[in-house]
């Protein structure tokens, strides 16, 4: 995202925690994410987890301290619903603006400028973003004014996808052990019944086992579950299959597949099954 933005002619300042990763882009290199945000007129955010955006956000190294005054900070994680709540209040307490756009797609679309941009915010601040969002999106969605819901969307959105990937495991597993040939199977899928891009790019993944090195990784996966958990228990929601899902990915992570892709969940069907 950040080449893609060095590369349309924006002035960019990178900071990474681990900083080998922001080398050889060609922005300039900041030594804390408060020297990233200094004079930034817009700061944008992609780390892991709740925990990595509090520990870059606040403290004295932290970029809401440095951040200017009218500055917008846009979020592109996929982060809690009460941690983009925490953040929109912090921002607002310091005279800046906050934007939630976590984004939908794997590295090689990010890489390609093909991401899907769940926006929320201000109407000026999202237009204020858009010039930038084009750059990195082939579409954005504007989803409402109050920044935490569009978090609420990513983490359905990741819901849907891990049940695709449960979903089609098992269906495999149930063919396969029929006798069926997989490749068939998945190739007549996806040119009836389910063609969308989701069921392809998962069920190729399920059948090639291809899970190393991993786009996305399997703990991200579970983490991710669990929001979605929190988030319906703050509102009352049951979420029975997301509590499947919660199992599966621990299932997962019990046998040893920190380091794979969150799909590799798709093969445990299989392996439940004898295959």
């Amino acid at each position: 995202m950040a080449a893609n933005l060095i590369k349309a002619g924006h002035e960019v300042t990178l900071y990474n925690r681990s900083p080998e990763k922001a080398a050889g882009l060609g922005g300039a290199i900041a030594a804390s994410p408060a020297e990233a945000a200094q004079g930034a007129e817009i700061l944008f955010t992609m780390v892991a987890h709740d925990a990595a955006l509090r520990e870059l956000a606040y403290g004295e190294r932290g970029f809401i301290a440095s951040l200017p005054a009218g500055a917008i900070h846009v979020s592109c994680s996929t982060i809690s619903v009460a941690c983009a709540e925490a953040l929109t209040q912090a921002h607002r307490a310091a005279g800046q603006r906050f934007v939630s756009a976590p984004v939908f797609g794997r590295p090689e679309a990010a890489a390609a400028g093909k991401l899907f941009i769940a926006a929320a915010g201000a109407p000026a601040d999202i237009a204020a973003c858009q010039p930038l969002f084009d750059v990195l999106a082939q579409r954005s969605f504007v989803l409402s004014d109050v920044p935490a819901r569009a978090n609420l969307v990513k983490l359905s959105g990741n819901f849907l996808i891990a049940a695709v990937i449960e979903s089609l495991g098992e269906a495999m597993a149930l063919v396969g052990k029929g006798g069926v040939d997989q490749r068939a199977y998945l190739d007549l899928l996806t040119s009836t019944l389910f063609s969308a891009p989701v069921y392809k790019t998962y069920g190729n993944l399920i059948l090639e086992q291809n899970f190393e090195p991993a786009g996305f990784a399997a703990p991200l996966g579970q983490k991710d579950i669990r929001l979605v958990l929190e988030a319906g228990e703050g509102l009352n929601v049951p979420l029975p299959l997301a509590s499947l899902l919660r199992d599966r990915f621990l299932t997962l992570l019990a046998q040893g597949g920190e380091k794979l892709d969150w799909s590799a969940i798709g093969r445990l069907a299989a392996r439940d099954a004898g295959l």
